[in-house]
């Protein structure tokens, strides 16, 4: 059965159908839509994620919802898109969400925290243990309405001039990081600067910044930031599972009729789920790629780790004291994080361990 076919099906036999005809005709108005990624188009990841959605709604609707997409920039600043869609000057906005921790530092939740759970957990949050209304609870008072949309699994630390070596080193290093991560590393020393990804590599270029992160070697790649930087840097312990967002203006998606609602969520789970496979499939040959043309892999240093994990805890007490809604959001997601931890050490980490050793050994 196709896709539309399913979600158009609401009766069984001739009469129910006739019956039904009225109402379904209703809850199919044609409506266009615009949706503006952060992202460029270069980056067939996470853009092509937004394209591989539009085209789902489409093809689930009967070609009645029609959602144009428009890369960085178009309309609004990549960087803008909450005040996009709060203005009504586009529908919906594909971004991280943690951009607009300036806003309030409880956008970080829809993206990733420092040290927060993995990819599939963070996922069982959204999806399963009420994440995703406890987030939308938060956006509703920016008239704003979350769908998570895939992710991109763990990231890379990211790409440096000089090597890493102490803790010392990190004081002064000027470096392109997102969300929360920039002001807990600010206590170390760092120096953060939040990016949109086209001005990465000019930034490094110039000298504006020493270092950057940005997503894994797939990317990174694209980006060409290993002909600046060569040391490549893990693990990405800011982002341990970053999701992508897309932000819907709260009217818009209250005056959708119930089966344009059940579309969205259903296309954003499936372009999601593209996304992250993409990722999985591309980002060793990348990596394999890179490491061939130069790049240098380096584990962070043991005090850079354990001192910024003591910062993560630190700065999440002083934001919880005095942020209510960032206090409700980080310990409903800290539990989850830690009472899922125990499977995943005995299931995913025990499994994974295995492999690599049995694998490594085998050569």
């Amino acid at each position: 059965m196709k896709r539309r076919d399913f979600l158009t099906t609401g009766a069984v036999g001739g009469a129910a159908t006739a019956l039904a005809s009225p109402a379904i005709a209703q809850s199919n108005p044609v409506l266009q839509w615009r949706l503006q990624s952060s992202y460029p188009k270069s980056l067939d990841t996470i853009y092509g994620a937004a394209e591989v959605f539009a085209k789902a709604v489409l093809e689930a609707s009967d070609g009645n919802f029609q959602i144009q997409v428009f890369a960085a920039g178009e309309i609004v600043p990549p960087l803008a898109i909450v005040e996009g869609v709060q203005s009504g000057t586009v529908e919906m906005g594909q971004t991280g969400s943690y951009f607009y921790i300036g806003l309030d530092p409880a956008f970080a939740f829809g993206t990733s925290l420092p040290f927060g759970p993995n990819t599939r957990f963070q996922q069982a949050w959204f999806n399963e243990a009420g994440g995703n209304d406890l987030f939308n609870e938060f956006l509703a008072g920016y008239n704003i309405h979350h769908l998570p949309l895939g992710g991109t699994g763990a990231q890379m630390g990211g790409w440096f001039r000089k090597e890493i070596n102490t803790l010392a080193d990190l004081k002064g290093l000027k470096m392109r990081i997102g969300g929360l991560s920039g002001m807990i590393l600010q206590r170390l020393g760092l120096v953060p600067s939040q990016i949109a990804a086209g001005d990465v590599y000019p930034s490094l270029e110039r000298g504006t910044i020493d270092a950057a992160e940005f997503v894994g070697p797939y990317d990174d790649e694209k980006l060409g930031l290993s002909k600046i930087a060569p040391y490549y840097y893990y693990p990405g312990f800011w982002e341990g599972a970053a999701t992508l967002s897309l932000f819907i203006g709260l009217e818009k998606w209250n005056e959708l009729p119930e089966r344009y609602r059940s579309i969205l969520t259903m296309a954003a789970g499936y372009a999601g789920a593209l996304q992250l496979a993409k990722y999985d499939a591309q980002n060793a040959e990348a990596l394999r790629r890179l490491v061939a043309g130069g790049a240098q892999l380096r584990v962070f240093p043991g005090d850079v780790l354990q001192a910024s994990y003591d910062a993560a805890n630190a700065f999440y007490a002083e934001t919880s004291a005095k942020s209510a809604s960032f206090k409700t959001l980080y310990d409903h997601q800290m539990k989850f994080r830690d009472d899922t931890l125990p499977w995943l050490q005995i299931s995913e980490y025990a499994y994974d361990t295995l492999l690599l050793q049995a694998s490594q050994g085998a050569k």
